[in-house]
């Protein structure tokens, strides 16, 4: 009775080891329950809670571009921008943030493809941009703060410039720490599950196609 009791344990235990096993050799890669969604939409819930977050946050923005153009039509004494603010660093910046959104794209393809090495080379070359954008508009801010002395409370046009351009900023600087946290799980990720890279790219995107909006409403027109 008691070899038949052992054998019968034996038997219960031994599948519950392999499952843990075939669960160990399974969990390399992250599996998102989400990469396959069976929605009327065929959208991943998490891709489409970060379009509707890119969704209220642009309505947020054009708000923002709708104020900062009815105070300068309303304006009797508007300063022209580009007399101001300069655009030479501001273009270069904005090249910059371009080539981000390049090398975003660049790090989806690779990842597509099974290149892990090029997905976070490229990936990393995105921070990288998105680092040197806010370390140019930290210069910006300290050459037009302590060499030409704007300040919020100087006229209307330097409030809307400083919170136009910080609060973009902002995103930018969420946009670098969320790309650096993707970048830290790059290998829990494969060529059949990247939802989480394709989502970040969204929002980067996103970010870089409100600044081309605010660099020709602020500083060109």
């Amino acid at each position: 009775m008691l070899c038949h009791a052992r054998a019968i344990a034996h038997h219960l235990i031994e599948p519950y080891h392999m499952s843990q096993a075939s669960l160990a050799r399974s969990s390399r890669f992250y599996s998102d329950p989400n990469n396959y969604a069976d929605t009327q939409t065929k959208v991943s819930n998490w891709k489409m809670f970060m379009w509707l977050f890119l969704a209220q946050d642009g309505m947020m923005f054009f708000s923002m571009f709708a104020a900062y153009l009815a105070l300068r039509v309303g304006s009797t004494n508007w300063p022209v921008p580009s007399e101001v603010l300069g655009i030479t660093l501001t273009a270069l910046m904005t090249f910059i943030l371009i080539c981000s959104s390049v090398t975003m794209v660049q790090s989806i393809a690779a990842i597509q493809r099974g290149d892990m090495r090029k997905t976070r080379l490229w990936l990393g070359a995105t921070i990288l941009g998105g680092l040197l954008f806010l370390m140019g508009q930290v210069y910006e801010y300290s050459h037009l703060i302590g060499g030409i002395g704007m300040g919020m409370g100087r006229h209307l046009f330097d409030a809307t410039f400083f919170i136009l351009t910080s609060f973009h900023g902002l995103h930018v600087f969420s946009g670098v720490v969320y790309l650096a946290s993707v970048l830290g799980k790059t290998g829990r990720y494969s060529s059949e599950n990247y939802t989480q890279l394709e989502i970040a790219g969204l929002y980067w995107h996103f970010v870089d196609l409100v600044w081309i909006i605010l660099f020709t409403l602020v500083y060109l027109i």
